[in-house]
């Protein structure tokens, strides 16, 4: 049996950080590292959906978890996504991760050109060949991806010995329950979407990697720990107000993970800049909503402590 502890928990999924031109911002990524380790979450999922690394380079994600290894000093986990679109920058991204010493790789499959399973399974292959010491995670995030990983793949990637699991990002919870049936205790299954958090946990998942999780990580911190508690009814009522922020978030016009950075700067004092294009960034008109969304935690947050 493998020890899977250190994967275990609350892992935010790591959000771009951005000076005044756009660029990364390695003070910006620091801050944020110490801020995470400050909250007590178990560790940190950097370069995937929420770090924007479609559209990012190579160098762009290296600095990235440079930064973030140095400032993190062992204190999390640490799970760096470096798939691209093609293999080489891929193995390129896994190599370099590898030097600096994460916990894990993860890997969404290649997307736009819809590729056979043996073609996806050789890719992710290739990929981990990149860092041999180093654990695999597969990213399962259909919605965006385009492609499912199905109960076969699954078991042809349980061929590697590196891999370790899947980040389910699906939204059907059943895909959790049948991906841990499958592969058993030497396998840790992450819940994906943050709305169905506990449903995830209860059902067989044994920590999230989320993308909300950063600017509310209390209320995640809380669940993990109501659930592991057996307190569900409890535990369904932080979910509820988590859910109504979420909801709140998304009814701006810029991009998600614009409005949890205006967020994480009026309640936590973060500078992490703002999205790079094409995704949308916060017009004047969401200030409002950013607002009422930061409030919403602020109350969510006092409640934990009622």
């Amino acid at each position: 049996m493998r020890n899977l502890d250190k994967y275990k928990g609350i892992i935010p999924a790591f959000y771009a950080c951005y000076d005044g031109e756009g660029n990364i911002s390695p003070t910006g990524v620091r801050e944020l590292t110490k801020y995470f380790i400050d909250k007590g979450v178990k560790g940190v999922y950097v370069n995937g959906s929420s770090g924007e690394c479609i559209y990012q380079s190579v160098e762009d994600r290296k600095i990235v978890l440079e930064n973030v290894m140095e400032a993190a000093q062992g204190k999390l986990t640490v799970i760096a996504h470096v798939a691209c679109n093609n293999t080489k920058d891929s193995q390129e991204l896994a190599a370099h991760a590898e030097k600096l010493g994460v916990d894990a790789i993860a890997c969404i499959p290649p997307i736009y050109f819809h590729l056979p399973e043996y073609a996806i399974a050789a890719y992710w292959n290739d990929i981990s060949s990149a860092a041999p010491e180093t654990d695999f995670i597969i990213y399962n995030i259909p919605q965006l991806a385009g492609v499912s990983l199905t109960m076969s793949l699954f078991a042809k990637m349980r061929e590697n010995p590196r891999v370790i699991g899947v980040k389910n990002s699906s939204m059907p919870v059943q895909d959790i329950q049948m991906f841990k049936q499958a592969a058993g205790e030497d396998y840790i299954i992450f819940n994906g979407p943050d709305e169905q958090f506990i449903s995830g946990r209860v059902i067989g998942a044994e920590g999230g990697i989320g993308g909300t999780y950063g600017v509310m990580p209390e209320l995640f911190l809380k669940m993990d720990e109501l659930v592991k508690a057996g307190r569900i009814e409890e535990a369904r009522m932080v979910q509820y107000d988590a859910d109504a922020i979420i909801y709140k978030m998304c009814e701006a016009h810029g991009n998600l993970y614009a409005v949890i950075k205006e967020i994480l700067r009026i309640n936590e004092g973060l500078e992490l800049g703002s999205v790079r294009k094409p995704l949308a960034a916060l017009i004047p008109e969401d200030m409002p909503i950013v607002k009422e969304a930061a409030q919403m935690i602020c109350a969510a947050k006092a409640k934990l402590a009622d």
